[in-house]
């Protein structure tokens, strides 16, 4: 692939982690919105474990999908640093291997937490 290539496909890359959050954020908002007026206060066990469930699948396959999107962006950036005489905005881009893989650590660390909080608020 040529440098140009290359770069749409990181373009591509970086939407597709954006956009993949969100369907969750949504999510996160109705259980925000829903825990703030008490309305788990007086649920049934059933509607509590249900939006436990529904945060919890949502959680998973966002970072399932954010997990595949940074490994094919890790990838991307490797290849990026292969051009000899890229661009400024290409080389700044290859030199963001570390920032890819701490992203990568910030996803499923900001989801497990997420998810501990969702159930504590849901179950309190």
């Amino acid at each position: 692939m040529n440098e140009q290539s290359l770069l749409e496909l990181w373009n591509q890359k970086r939407m597709q982690i954006i956009t993949a959050q969100v369907a969750p954020a949504f999510v996160l908002i109705a259980i925000f919105v829903l825990s703030a007026q008490g309305t788990f206060a007086n649920a049934t066990d059933g509607a509590r474990y249900l939006a436990i469930g529904v945060a919890a699948v949502t959680g998973l396959l966002t970072i399932i999908s954010q997990t595949a999107v940074i490994r094919e962006a890790e990838a991307l950036v490797r290849d990026l640093g292969k051009i000899e005489n890229g661009s400024a905005i290409t080389k700044t881009i290859a030199g963001s291997g570390n920032l890819i893989k701490l992203m990568g650590i910030v996803v499923v660390g900001s989801g497990l937490l997420i998810f501990a909080l969702v159930v504590m608020s849901v179950l309190a």
